[in-house]
């Protein structure tokens, strides 16, 4: 699931704080049927919860694991890309 650029972008908004699926697509600037569907895999997963705001669906991470789990995997990317030494 982390493997596909859009999810782990949309999972990196996320581990922002919760996300209606309007802020998602303007964040990751893809069209709404390819973030509902990204949206509707992670979903299955298990990796994000939903609830309903009004007439808004709200994404949000399942736990907080996950949440330092994608931010240590841009973390790691970024040391990668850059050439940053990693933590010892």
């Amino acid at each position: 699931m982390l493997a596909e650029p859009t999810r782990l972008h949309l999972l990196w908004q996320l581990s922002q704080g919760p996300k209606t699926v309007t802020e998602l697509v303007d964040a990751a600037q893809v069209p709404r049927t390819v973030a509902s569907q990204h949206l509707a895999k992670l979903r299955l997963s298990g990796l994000v919860d939903t609830r309903k705001d009004g007439r808004h669906v709200v994404y949000s991470l399942h736990d907080g694991h996950l949440s330092r789990l994608i931010q240590e995997t841009i973390n790691h990317a970024d040391h990668q890309v850059t050439g940053e030494p990693t933590h010892g």
